[in-house]
């Protein structure tokens, strides 16, 4: 396999001079050297800053050409090669798009920068052919409308994210799947949108959501710190104020779709409109497991915070925690009468920093949930203070030998 350098085609890297002809010169190199539905040619980025102010001039995969399989970019380091978009506008404008021409694409070691607000990363249409992406050692940063947006009928599938950087702000999500209104007669045939992996990466943003699933689903994420770092500058009719790190706002999908695992992360609950996760799956499973948001509970808002919120039914989602350290309160909303629904929701050996277990799962009704368990949990006494644990029992001393008779 060869490779074709960006600065070999003209690029400069300065900042300033406007390289989007050597990066849109390279994309069609990489697919004219496509042979046998197999990519042939790697696209090197050195060390610099390139200014693209086109839409596309990364990755330009429209049909024709054939769809192919292997496409790779890669950059001297996440904080050496740093692609800065500018387009002319942002909504609707991407740096990448990918409709049904290229499986297996990598981004490795580099930067990504919008300068325009709004502008977005990268739009995948699916009816089969787009899945397998990979980035490793990646940033993105600036205003984003989206990150990546999946949209289409099937597939866009099989995406890995490892130890990359989620900076700046999101109008909509760093990942969102499932656009309507593009392609596809049915939105519910966007639930073939299966498995994303972020495996130790760091999620540090100002606002905006990090995952939204309108559709599709089988998400895992493990390792890292999470943080939203500000709030939304304007509310908005959708998301109001609140910025969401997992948000699931459709209740209806396709069986096998509706799985979320979260483990051994580091969420940091800044300010109450921060929120981890915001879930109306009908079923499905949601599983956290030795994850810890409890960075700020000293502060005074923690204890009436809400940042995990379920809508739950008869069905579920089944909902579960292992091994967490919990600040403030769970909301739970209901679709059906709370005495009627079996145990959906269990906490097991969790920590439970603000509240007791009878104040902690809030829910629309009076009293507390019946559908939640609580298995070996420690938890607060009502003044918030951790309760103190039980003094030890000192055994009574033994009366001792008795003296020999004289």
């Amino acid at each position: 396999m060869s490779s074709i350098n960006v600065v070999d085609l003209g690029a400069v890297g300065d900042g300033c001079t406007d390289d989007t002809r050597a990066f849109e010169t390279a994309y069609a190199l990489a697919a004219a050297h496509v042979r046998d539905g197999v990519g042939r040619l790697v696209v090197e980025i050195p060390a610099g800053d390139f200014l693209i102010t086109r839409p596309y001039a990364l990755l330009n995969g429209v049909a024709p050409p054939r769809p192919a399989n292997g496409l790779r970019f890669v950059g001297a380091g996440k904080n050496m090669t740093t692609l800065v978009f500018r387009p002319g506008t942002g909504p609707g404008s991407y740096l990448c798009r990918n409709e049904d021409s290229w499986a297996n694409i990598s981004f490795e070691r580099m930067q990504f920068r919008s300068a325009t607000p709004g502008a977005s990363f990268f739009s995948s249409y699916s009816t089969g052919e787009a899945q397998d992406y990979r980035f490793y050692e990646c940033e993105w940063l600036g205003e984003w409308e989206y990150g990546l947006a999946l949209d289409g009928t099937n597939t866009n599938s099989e995406m890995l994210w490892q130890a990359c950087t989620v900076a700046g702000s999101y109008r909509r999500a760093f990942l969102y799947s499932g656009l309507t209104g593009h392609k596809q007669t049915s939105p519910n045939d966007q639930d073939q949108f299966l498995n994303y992996w972020f495996t130790d990466i760091k999620v540090e943003y100002e606002w905006g959501n990090f995952l939204e699933f309108p559709y599709g689903g089988s998400i895992t994420c493990r390792g890292g710190s999470y943080i939203i770092t500000g709030k939304r500058p304007v509310s908005t009719k959708e998301y109001g104020t609140t910025s969401t790190f997992f948000r699931f706002p459709v209740s209806e999908h396709h069986d096998s779709v509706q799985r979320f695992h979260a483990q051994d992360i580091r969420f940091e609950v800044r300010n109450p409109d921060a929120r981890v996760i915001d879930c109306v799956w009908s079923s499905g499973t949601v599983h956290f497991t030795d994850c810890d948001d409890t960075a700020n509970a000293f502060k005074d808002f923690s204890a009436e915070v809400r940042p995990h919120q379920y809508t739950v039914g008869p069905r579920g989602p089944l909902i579960r925690y292992d091994s967490c350290q919990l600040v403030g309160r769970h909301q739970y909303r209901t679709t059906h009468r709370q005495e009627a629904l079996p145990t959906v929701v269990r906490y097991d050996m969790c920590l439970l920093r603000n509240h007791p277990r009878a104040e902690f799962a809030v829910t629309d009704g009076p009293g507390p949930a019946p559908f939640v368990r609580f298995i070996d949990c420690i938890d607060t006494g009502s003044t918030g203070a951790m309760a103190p644990p039980a003094a030890p029992t000192t055994p009574a001393a033994s009366p001792g030998p008795a003296p020999p008779r004289r």
